[in-house]
């Protein structure tokens, strides 16, 4: 998935749920993770650990190797989301099983929506629905798949911050109205779930244009913006940026929403580079937060590659790779 380093360029009605102040957000998630205190929502063990992702399978099958251990403990066993697409089959029924696995455990499950025709502008992670039809079926059938369930979700990731790169006005205008879609639909199909548009990260569009693009998707709609997914700014300019979009969707439109941090890649900052950097860290493991983002999670699962580019110069999109992990754990 793209995530460009292009330098910053020079009234919603919400639903109840999509109200509450950060100290009711913890509260509530600390409710689903059965802790009865606020004070449990902050330890990671709360989210749901997916026992499938990639990390996780491949440790199971390569058990003998020796980074096994070390990504064991640091990557497979820690909380992150898993990403559907046009990979995932039936949507509505992966959605379903992967949320009903988490409410079993009792934990958090961190879904993302993948699938917005065009996606990553044919990049390393092209692909996507194949119309705006087929697109708001497939996104109805994830927001079901959730039903009454509670969920953190990801809607579409580069979708809005590539919105001009390589889409003419009238497909511009059709990702806005299958965004301002989706929103609808988790609202009225998910009600119980935790859901953020993606708003790019902190080192490509500038904060008003972004808060643009944000209300014409309709964030007002959801929970709020996600930041810095796939990406490595650091979580210190990731709340600026949030910050400013914040204020900016105030002053132009008249309402705040909060917001969410990738962390999964971020411990040492960027480098300037996007795909497969050498040098990165892990970040802070899936956790609510009590200022600035009002939770730091992994969002990119740790060691799949960007693209066959950088340190896996071999490696697709959205495969994993123990040398990538390693180096993720090591911060080299």
């Amino acid at each position: 998935m793209r995530q460009t380093n292009k330098a910053v360029a020079s009234k919603a009605r919400n639903h109840s749920r999509n109200r509450l102040a950060p100290a009711a957000l913890l509260l509530a998630v600390a409710a689903v993770f059965g802790s009865g205190s606020a004070a449990a929502a902050n330890q990671n063990s709360g989210f749901y650990v997916d026992p499938d992702s990639n990390p996780a399978v491949w440790v199971r099958d390569h058990a003998s190797d020796s980074r096994a251990s070390k990504i064991k403990t640091s990557i497979a066993t820690k909380p992150m989301a898993r990403w559907f697409g046009n990979w995932s089959g039936n949507i509505g029924s992966a959605v379903s099983r992967f949320v009903e696995a988490a409410r079993a455990a009792d934990k958090l499950p961190i879904l993302v929506a993948y699938n917005i025709t065009s996606r990553d502008c044919g990049s390393h992670s092209e692909g996507g629905a194949g119309s705006a039809e087929a697109y708001r079926t497939w996104i109805s059938s994830f927001a079901s798949g959730i039903g009454n369930s509670r969920a953190v979700v990801v809607i579409e990731p580069d979708a809005l911050a590539q919105l001009k790169d390589c889409l003419s006005e009238l497909k511009q205008t059709e990702r806005l109205g299958l965004l301002s879609y989706a929103a609808r639909e988790f609202k009225m199909r998910a009600p119980n779930a935790t859901v953020y548009h993606d708003g790019g990260n902190a080192g490509w569009i500038a904060a008003d244009e972004m808060a643009r693009r944000l209300n014409s998707a309709g964030v007002g709609e959801i929970r709020g913006f996600a930041l810095n997914v796939s990406n490595y700014k650091t979580t210190a300019d990731s709340n600026a940026y949030g910050a400013s979009v914040k204020a900016q969707l105030k002053s132009q439109f008249g309402y705040e929403k909060p917001f969410v941090v990738d962390t999964s890649r971020n411990g040492n900052g960027s480098n300037g580079e996007w795909c497969n950097p050498a040098g990165r860290k892990l970040g802070v493991v899936s956790r609510t937060a009590t200022s600035g983002a009002e939770m730091l999670l992994w969002v990119k699962v740790p060691g799949d590659s960007d693209g066959p580019c950088g340190i896996a110069p071999n490696t697709p999109a959205g495969t994993f790779s123990p040398d990538i992990a390693t180096r993720l754990i090591d911060g080299r």
